[in-house]
């Protein structure tokens, strides 16, 4: 799934290719899937963007549904939690999707849901704002993930600290994987086990690895608004797995935790000991 540094790079190509474009046609629903949720009745939306023109887009924290690229139609909000895709006049369909917009060029987006997705469609003034700063800024400092760790239970596994609640905007279980392997940290170590070293390596990795994914066009397992893959290569993913560990050149685990796959190298990213 499309996390933080693949709407950071979405919303930079949409802000660069599709300012200005006109929505001529509006299609919503066309193919139902079970987890592609929308406001309202999806049947509103040609209503709502319709003439509208694409005038702005950013990578920000969707509303109760992960991340998402936000892209603003004029007075109108689209929070895309889904993968999107951008065709040029005279390109083929995709066989199914969730949201289609055509332009005044005759070029199109399409979004598809994988597993799950939101396809949100609000008025600009209605979404709320974000308090919680981005890994990606300045704001996102040692102290304040300091304080982040000391106001989350001390009994969390490092993977439910990172990826669930949205603590941290954007950060799921795709890019932990990643995070804690170059933090050296299993994601089912607790919190409470961190010394103070291992807490400033976490937050380091976080930074380091996240700018990374997004500097690099977001990660190989994920594709752009052109459909081309992200040039950050995981370590850690069910790509990779196949791959020996770059570090040690042992063989990478891939295990069941917490509703989600987690992968790790045993050797770098020693199990907590169990009493």
């Amino acid at each position: 799934m499309i996390e933080l540094p693949e709407t950071t790079v979405l919303a930079d190509q949409i802000r660069k290719n599709l300012i200005g474009k006109q929505i001529t046609n509006v299609q919503a629903n066309t193919h139902p899937h079970k987890f592609a949720w929308y406001t309202g009745d999806p049947g509103n939306y040609p209503a709502m963007l319709t003439g509208k023109k694409i005038t702005g887009s950013a990578a920000g924290a969707g509303s109760g549904c992960g991340y998402s690229t936000m892209i603003l139609c004029e007075d109108t909000l689209l929070e895309l939690g889904t993968p999107i895709r951008y065709y040029p006049k005279g390109s083929r369909l995709p066989a199914k999707h969730q949201l289609l917009l055509t332009f005044d060029d005759d070029s199109f987006i399409s979004c598809t849901v994988k597993m799950w997705g939101a396809l949100f469609c609000i008025p600009a003034t209605a979404f709320p704002d974000d308090k919680k700063p981005s890994p990606l800024t300045d704001a996102f400092d040692e102290r304040y993930f300091e304080q982040l760790c000391s106001a989350s239970p001390k009994n969390l596994s490092l993977k439910a600290l990172l990826a669930t609640e949205q603590r941290i905007p954007g950060l799921g279980n795709g890019v932990l994987q990643d995070i804690l392997w170059n933090a050296a940290l299993h994601p089912k170590r607790s919190l409470l086990s961190l010394n103070d070293k291992e807490q400033l390596r976490l937050y380091q990795s976080i930074k380091e690895t996240l700018k990374a994914m997004a500097e690099q066009g977001g990660r190989d397992t994920e594709k752009d608004l052109f459909g081309k893959a992200g040039g950050y290569p995981t370590v850690c993913s069910n790509t990779a797995l196949s791959r020996p560990c770059p570090r040690c050149g042992g063989k990478l685990i891939r295990q069941s935790y917490l509703g989600g796959a987690i992968y790790f190298c045993p050797v770098c990213q020693p199990e907590p000991y169990k009493k």
